[in-house]
């Protein structure tokens, strides 16, 4: 389905986007309908800091396909994260300035203006030349690589593997909510973990930090495939956690969450939202030499790479990891990293799953586009019961 055609591309001073074939013999399109503006509505920082760098202007660049894998996405809504607050603090920013295409940064080789936001729900404005599961008009979801510009806008370019048509079962409200906490509890419990629908059944999953996003997503997830899912959270949460269908749940506010955890049947699998001190005693909890696995989604590859620098940093977290594997593993468990992983066809998966009645969105609160920073401090806030979203295009028609 995800076709890609191998071609040289390149834009005219027209601004109309074209790509020279493979033989170099003839020019066509990159794009299956003409650009409709060269400015749009967005959110933007100038430089990295705190809430007082965000700025809005009606003069963001309208994104351009630059390559024929790509679509343009009308954003609906658009979902915010913890790593958004990252970002705009400056964290992972020698990391992402590696991975940046140059054709999507400004003339100046600089990442700024940046467009915060990775996850978004809208319709397909634009679909590249190599976009055939794709066509204006379609509503769709999508995760944002970090490294891109982001969903805070009234427009989005993306690659069109890392989109799915959303759930119809899902307003764009429920949908934005759910895209990049789901294909990064995908990677982490499915390509990291080793768990799928087919060999989920009886086996005994905890997860530390259940009522955020990851956690109530991957909560839902893994009960659809037969797990048993213990999950750790506040008191003020239990509620909600034990409704997304969790066996035990354990408060964490209540007294040292490791002794009650102590008291249960040891896991197959531990999915680490939080990190810190949890690791020192997360580990014990799982079943020796049973090819059980702790999975943290909390790493130091990025702040290694922003301290030290690309090649020192990746050295370091090589070492870091190495050293961890190797201590854990002589007790009998795997100790592994989870990242996240834009993709489509997780997507299409998890948008099955929605329209099943197996996943339901968790929505906190939401915000209109006018008040994004007042989300980006409701984020900041932590203790999430869910997730926090921005309308965009709703706001736009009134």
């Amino acid at each position: 389905m995800h076709l890609f055609r191998k071609i040289v591309n390149r834009k005219l001073c027209s601004g109309v986007n074209l790509a020279l074939s493979k033989d170099g013999s003839s020019l066509r399109t990159l794009c299956t309908s003409a650009r409709r503006s060269t400015v749009m509505q967005a959110w933007v920082i100038d430089k990295y800091g705190n809430n007082s760098v965000l700025r809005f202007t009606k003069n963001a660049p309208f994104p351009i396909i630059h390559y024929p894998n790509e679509v343009i996405i009308k954003v609906h809504a658009a979902g915010l994260n913890p790593i958004d607050i990252n970002m705009r603090g400056g964290y992972g920013a020698a990391t992402m300035a590696m991975k940046r295409d140059p054709l999507h940064i400004n003339q100046a080789g600089s990442e700024f203006p940046l467009i915060l936001g990775r996850e978004v729900s809208g319709e397909i404005m634009e679909c590249g030349l190599d976009v055939p599961y794709f066509k204006p008009g379609d509503e769709v979801w999508a995760a944002i690589s970090p490294w891109k510009q982001g969903s805070l806008a009234e427009f989005v370019v993306v690659s069109g593997n890392e989109v799915s048509h959303k759930p119809k079962s899902l307003s764009h409200l429920d949908a934005a909510s759910l895209p990049y906490v789901a294909v990064t509890a995908w990677s982490a419990i499915v390509n990291t973990g080793g768990l799928n629908k087919n060999n989920s059944a009886k086996k005994r999953v905890l997860i530390i930090g259940g009522s955020g996003g990851v956690g109530t997503f991957a909560i839902q997830m893994l009960k659809s495939w037969g797990a048993h899912v213990t999950a750790t959270c506040s008191q003020n949460a239990e509620c909600l956690v034990r409704d997304l269908g969790a066996d035990d749940v354990v408060d964490y506010t209540s007294g040292p969450v490791e002794t009650k955890l102590k008291t249960l049947e040891k896991f197959d699998l531990i999915l680490d939202n939080i990190g810190g001190d949890t690791e020192r005693w997360a580990v014990g909890l799982l079943k020796p030499w049973c090819g059980s696995k702790y999975v943290t989604l909390v790493t130091p590859f990025l702040r290694n790479t922003d301290q030290l620098g690309l090649a020192d940093g990746m050295m370091q977290t090589a070492v870091t990891i190495a050293t961890k594997a190797l201590k854990h593993i002589t007790k009998g468990v795997h100790y592994r990293w989870g990242f996240f992983a834009p993709s489509g066809r997780a997507l299409d998966d998890i948008s099955e799953m929605v329209d099943e009645g197996k996943i339901r969105a968790v929505v906190e609160q939401c915000f209109p586009f006018t008040e994004v920073p007042q989300a980006f401090a409701k984020v900041e806030k932590g203790h999430a019961r869910g997730k926090t979203i921005v309308t965009v295009a709703r706001e736009q028609e009134e």
